[in-house]
């Protein structure tokens, strides 16, 4: 494991990096070297490992006994799924000391100014969440860029993240405010399917503002076990038709506008859909294939 390097002498931003793991022995500790590597930045990790069939909780807490910025939470709940173990840690983990807290998963590689980049730009514009593009890459050596940066649209975070969870870095306050929210709105939180959406359309519904860099500083790993990848092909298409023929992504929608409490527009109507629907994703194409899937009542 690579020390972190950072410098006493100078107050640098204090971020605390929440990881959620599970089945993450092949990958997690080349990750979590590229974050302690992080330049500039007073950082701590605290990992929340899902129950798991291989060694990931044992690697973990023995890179935490060599290491004392990396914490990890109790071990033993089984929570399913990558958004209800990020729920635990912004629900367990104490980020208030902290300037920013971001998101990672175990399987990416960080490049060394991630975390800089994301608490200048932050600095910077005056907006308190920050995202980016990605560079995904496969094991063959296939790269591509996933972008993001599409400018936002009126309603588009009631319909889509900002672009991978991993990439969010998030200003303190309003992290505080959605954790309080999370206590009054516990009956909708096993319903979440993707934390990174709900993130974005909370801080987007509160007026906190967000920022998507067309820049990348991380490598997407891409493999069999992503729980969710590269959405691009003919395979994937057909994944997310079925997600909609099925009812899932229109009962995410509704799941994600009540835990914000949005109640206008009544996206329940159809009609209203199909007039708004400029303003519901923020890639022209996205918004192309959205409006035909409500012309036709597939949403």
């Amino acid at each position: 494991m690579i020390a972190v390097r950072l410098d006493q002498s100078v107050l640098y931003p204090k971020v605390a990096v929440l990881l959620a793991a599970y089945n993450g022995v092949n990958y997690i500790q080349q990750q979590l070297e590229s974050i302690l590597n992080q330049v500039e930045i007073d950082i701590k990790i605290f990992i929340s490992v899902d129950v798991s069939t291989d060694n990931t909780f044992g690697l973990c807490k023995e890179l935490a006994g060599k290491q004392h910025e990396i914490s990890i939470l109790p071990y033993g709940e089984r929570f399913g799924g990558a958004a209800a173990n990020f729920f635990r840690l912004i629900r367990d983990v104490d980020f208030s000391g902290f300037d920013y807290v971001a998101l990672a998963d175990q399987d990416d590689i960080w490049l060394e100014d991630k975390l800089t980049t994301a608490c200048q730009q932050i600095e910077r514009r005056g907006v308190d969440a920050y995202s980016s593009n990605v560079l995904a890459f496969w094991e063959n050596g296939k790269e591509f860029l996933i972008n993001k940066a599409q400018g936002s649209r009126q309603y588009d975070h009631f319909f889509e993240a900002a672009g991978p969870g991993c990439t969010y870095v998030l200003s303190t306050k309003p992290l505080l405010i959605f954790k309080k929210q999370m206590q009054l709105q516990q009956h909708l939180m096993a319903k979440v399917a993707l934390h990174d959406w709900l993130l974005y359309a909370f801080f987007r519904t509160n007026n906190f503002k967000w920022f998507i860099d067309s820049d990348y500083k991380m490598l997407y790993r891409q493999h069999n076990d992503n729980q969710v990848g590269v959405n691009r092909g003919w395979s994937a298409f057909l994944k997310r038709f079925r997600l909609f023929t099925s009812g899932w992504y229109r009962q995410q929608v509704e799941i994600i506008m009540g835990f914000t409490g949005a109640s206008n527009p009544d996206f329940h109507s159809r009609i209203i859909l199909l007039k708004n629907c400029n303003q519901l994703r923020r890639a022209c194409s996205d918004r192309i294939v959205l409006f035909f899937f409500i012309l036709f009542g597939l949403y």
